[in-house]
């Protein structure tokens, strides 16, 4: 089993590295593979509404969005991080989560998000933490994800990955998140071995308010 953890900062070791870094060392600790994926630093455009992945089964335009799409069709969970940007998500990722949701969404067979237990955490020097973690968490809930939780919400703060590795608390989440999402990971294992396999999911219906 692996999880995908998604370093959504424009640094590559910094803050949100450092949450997710704890994350994965929890996973390992119970035998979870995992890999932080950085989104890198150049600017990701946004989703066009092109519809192309409805044919391409990807995104039409070919950058770290594709790159991910394809490790996420043989990842089992996934943890989302991002660091906050005038309390949201940072631009970047949020354009990031944009496309690869939609186009993950449109792939070859189920999509590649459907029963795959998820996470969000986020990232700040003092506020906007709670809003960028309700922003993030709305991609997995329409993804119909099993959404992992801790025992608060899933952030940190530090102004540098020193100060975030002396936010006990914080830590303390992200270290309880990966059990918690080795545990889920486990039982729906098991639960397929047994036969148990999540329902298909029914084909989406669209009604809009102006008919």
């Amino acid at each position: 089993m692996k999880v995908l953890l998604v370093n959504g900062s424009p640094h590559q070791k910094g803050c949100t590295y450092t949450a997710l870094e704890e994350v994965a060392r929890a996973l390992q600790k119970d035998g979870i593979e995992t890999e932080i994926f950085w989104i890198q630093n150049k600017p990701i455009g946004g989703c066009i509404a092109c519809k192309k992945c409805d044919q391409l089964h990807k995104c039409v335009f070919d950058d770290v969005v594709n790159v991910f799409i394809e490790k996420a069709r043989e990842a089992d969970g996934f943890v989302f991080g991002s660091p906050v940007h005038y309390a949201a998500a940072s631009g970047n990722m949020t354009a990031f989560m944009d496309r690869a949701f939609y186009a993950g969404s449109r792939a070859e067979g189920p999509s590649l998000f459907y029963f795959k237990p998820a996470a969000a955490i986020s990232s700040a020097r003092r506020a906007g933490t709670t809003a960028t973690f309700d922003q993030l968490n709305k991609y997995m809930t329409i993804a119909q994800m099993p959404i992992v939780s801790s025992r608060y919400w899933n952030m940190v703060h530090g102004a540098n990955p020193d100060e975030v590795r002396q936010d006990e608390e914080g830590m303390q989440c992200m270290r309880i998140l990966g059990t918690n999402m080795a545990y889920m990971l486990k039982a729906f294992e098991l639960a397929r071995k047994e036969g148990l396999e999540p329902h298909t999911p029914e084909v989406a219906t669209f009604t809009n308010f102006i008919r």
